[in-house]
């Protein structure tokens, strides 16, 4: 697949896109209108905003984080650490789309997929596609075709940290994002911490869960299963929640 030109900001700031597609202009280059920064990027992202995928909604947390469901055509960043229940929401949202007949790919860079797991949590197997791609780069590219092949649901799983290639630019999260938007896709990019910088139009953090005990006073305890907090801490074009989140059930085991 053949790549547009792409000229990545350098740490010094003169020698960066910017000054790139100045230079360009001066020598009266046609390369000047192929060149985009970072920011230009950002702002053609922020020029229109996805309506929300309705199978989405039956996430009970997530709906009530996003009202309007997930939103299609944009990047959102679902982030939680070790233990905070994010395999567990990304099953939830593979379950939703491909349960109500949609297909779905799970771009699965940590390889933490068990589809043994995935179909007693409710995902058709035979809807979704299931890519293990061994370094960042793979990732990113695997993305992007299942984005161009149309998929509803691209859900992209960094696993748990190191990252392998690590966390990447900024530049090849805005052109996976953008590659969301002609298809209208719901993009999710699942990471242990925040990795697409402005490319993602919502983000959404998991705190680590606490566990739901069963039993009374002295009676033994049994578990029951944890809960999570699901908090909805980026959205573009509206003020973030600075409230507690909202809970997320996960079943014990």
């Amino acid at each position: 697949m053949a790549e547009p030109l792409r000229v990545e900001a350098g740490e010094g700031g003169g020698a960066g896109a910017g000054g790139v597609v100045a230079w360009l202009r001066r020598q009266g280059s046609p390369l000047a209108g192929r060149v985009r920064t970072g920011r230009d990027l950002a702002a053609g992202l922020g020029a229109r905003s996805g309506e929300g995928a309705t199978w989405s909604r039956v996430v009970p947390a997530l709906a009530a984080a996003l009202s309007a469901g997930l939103p299609a055509g944009e990047l959102t960043e679902l982030v939680g650490r070790r233990g905070s229940g994010r395999m567990g929401l990304g099953l939830a949202l593979l379950a939703a789309a491909t349960g109500s007949g949609e297909s779905a790919a799970l771009i699965d860079l940590g390889d933490g997929l068990d589809p043994q797991g995935a179909a007693a949590a409710g995902v058709d197997l035979e809807r979704l596609l299931w890519a293990r791609p061994r370094k960042l780069k793979e990732a990113l590219g695997a993305a992007e075709a299942a984005l161009a092949g149309g998929f509803p649901l691209v859900l992209v799983d960094l696993g748990l940290p190191p990252v392998p290639g690590g966390r990447g630019a900024e530049a090849p999260w805005l052109r996976l994002a953008r590659a969301a938007r002609e298809p209208g896709s719901v993009l999710v990019v699942s990471s242990p911490y925040r990795a697409t910088g402005v490319a993602a139009a919502a983000v959404l953090e998991l705190a680590r869960p606490r566990a739901r005990w069963l039993g009374r006073g002295a009676e033994p305890k049994l578990l029951d299963g944890v809960e999570a907090r699901l908090a909805l801490a980026r959205n573009a074009g509206a003020a973030p929640d600075r409230g507690p989140g909202k809970p997320l059930a996960l079943a014990a085991g």
